[in-house]
């Protein structure tokens, strides 16, 4: 792939969604970045580690709807975009978020692309799961903002 890392754009399933957040970037950028924090304002996300910093290279540890998922990080421009992948299940999954200044707020982008055998046996059901878990997502994103 030529260029800077983005999500499988040949993936069966690709995924895009956004939302605005009452806060300032580098608010929002703490929280995305602060992997071990995610347990505290995701309900869905009982587990996730990070050894070390959030940088490109870096490999998390996390848990999702039963899956167990080791991620690499395969970008990072700090307050701006985050590109993270791997498997889980036999789905390889890639992850683009972009954070973008809205006024005295920020716009949140995220796309994720999934490939893989169970991806490709039921393309539709795993568009409609990867919907429902991004929006969550974001909705639990926004939501740790306003409560600080």
């Amino acid at each position: 792939m030529s260029g800077p890392p983005d999500i499988d754009r040949d993936a069966p399933v690709i995924v895009r969604d956004e939302i605005r957040v009452d806060a300032p970037v580098d608010v929002v950028w703490r929280l995305h970045t602060d992997v071990g924090g995610w347990t505290r304002w995701r309900d869905d996300v009982p587990v996730a580690r990070l050894d070390g910093p959030f940088t490109t290279g870096a490999v998390f540890h996390w848990e999702t709807g039963g899956l167990s998922i080791d991620s690499t990080v395969l970008a990072v421009e700090p307050e701006r975009r985050t590109v993270w992948g791997g498997p889980a299940a036999g789905i390889e999954g890639r992850h683009v978020w972009t954070f973008e200044p809205d006024g005295d707020g920020t716009r949140v982008v995220t796309e994720e692309s999934w490939a893989g055998p169970p991806v490709e046996a039921d393309p539709a059901a795993a568009r409609a799961m990867l919907s429902a878990s991004i929006r969550t997502w974001l909705e639990q994103l926004a939501a740790a903002v306003r409560r600080g």
